[in-house]
């Protein structure tokens, strides 16, 4: 079960895209005014995240924390976390947005995505 939940955390965790109505989010401050703080949900695999403005990445997934750091470079936002003793390499992401949900896709944008819900 550990390891499904891992796979599931490396896109910030990862599940195939689908197309919906996103818009890119392209800059640090845009991304910090529409998500820093705030928790993002994924319920299928009980993930609850907040990326906090000072870099910091906390919150847990069925039941064991998450921790890591993150920055933002050249359009993308870039993370390391691990999750209970479980390292999630280092990735840089693209991030979208359409009202209350964000996407955010591996390997800048060329790999899987994940759909969270902002609380």
């Amino acid at each position: 079960m550990k390891r499904l939940i891992a796979a599931a955390l490396i896109a910030l965790t990862a599940a195939p895209a689908v197309a919906q109505d996103f818009s890119p989010i392209t800059s640090r401050d845009a991304f910090l005014q529409m998500i820093a703080d705030r928790q993002m949900r994924l319920g299928r695999f009980g993930v609850n995240i907040v990326v906090r403005s000072n870099g910091a990445i906390d919150g847990s997934a069925v039941g064991w924390p998450i921790t890591g750091s993150w920055t933002w470079q050249n359009g993308y936002f870039c993370r390391d976390m691990d999750w209970s003793g479980t390292e999630i390499p280092y990735n840089c992401q693209l991030v979208e947005a359409a009202g209350d949900r964000v996407r955010f896709t591996v390997d800048q944008g060329a790999g899987d995505s994940a759909v969270f819900r902002l609380q």
